[in-house]
């Protein structure tokens, strides 16, 4: 609290005034709080009492805006979980299919990147009454899936492959998404523009490339088709090779 200090010690101190916030500002402010610490401990993990003695407040007044920690943590996932669902949505549902792959990428990084919390919550999946079983975010992942196999179906019905393996596809690509984003929050580098993009690289070029009948090979398998190389690094490669081939000498010939 900001005290105002007079310069003569004999004087009264006097201080000032504490700003009061209004109900909304509370509630927002408690949610806030509480989400560092759910992300941070879990719900077992965290009391009310912590919660309110982080939020400055007394424990009557988390209670009456959440009616108890199960409330208050519900409203915590739900919020987080509409954030990233009208995120990822907005990417599957517009403009053409290489920019909706990496927007779905950069949507998925972005909101790790600024709510960390909010993500660990939801990956965490705990639930108030002790059962673990579906998270919220397994839950948003199955929704992505869903759109992202019709997008499939329709364009593998237009190229000529089966339509019926779409969601085989659609679980690939997405959870090669997730589970990179997840890699990434923890080591934080390259910039999530960089890995969207290779993401997009692996996920676009491969479906561009896709072998309608594919089939295991063995061990002394050849490429059917040429591997992509790096321009630069195949011409420096070419050259290097060239130079150093020997020449055949007058008992090799």
């Amino acid at each position: 609290m900001a005290i105002d200090r007079p310069a003569n010690g004999d004087e009264e101190v006097v201080k000032a005034p504490r700003a009061r916030m209004t109900g909304a500002q509370r509630r927002l402010q408690l949610i806030e709080v509480a989400r560092g610490l759910f992300a941070e401990r879990g719900f077992e993990g965290t009391s009310i009492e912590e919660i309110a003695q982080r939020a400055g407040v007394s424990k009557p007044i988390v209670y009456e805006h959440f009616g108890g920690k199960e409330g208050l943590y519900a409203v915590v996932v739900d919020r987080e979980m509409d954030k990233l669902l009208e995120l990822v949505t907005s990417s599957l549902t517009k403009n053409r299919s290489l920019y909706r792959i990496q927007q779905v990428a950069l949507a998925l990084l972005t909101y790790m990147e600024e709510r960390t919390d909010g993500f660990r919550i939801l990956v965490r999946g705990e639930s108030p009454h002790g059962n673990n079983g579906d998270t919220r975010y397994s839950s948003l992942l199955n929704d992505a899936i869903s759109q992202v196999e019709h997008i499939l179906a329709s364009d593998f019905d237009r190229r000529g492959f089966d339509p019926a393996l779409a969601p085989l596809y659609a679980q690939a690509l997405v959870g090669m998404v997730s589970v990179t984003a997840q890699w990434w929050l923890d080591v934080r580098e390259p910039a999530k523009e960089v890995v969207a993009a290779h993401l997009v690289n692996l996920c676009w070029n491969g479906l561009t490339r896709l072998d309608p009948s594919p089939m295991l090979v063995d061990a002394d398998y050849s490429e059917s088709v040429p591997q992509t190389m790096n321009p630069e690094t195949s011409t420096a490669e070419t050259s290097t090779a060239e130079t150093a081939t020997p020449r055949k000498g007058k008992s090799q010939e």
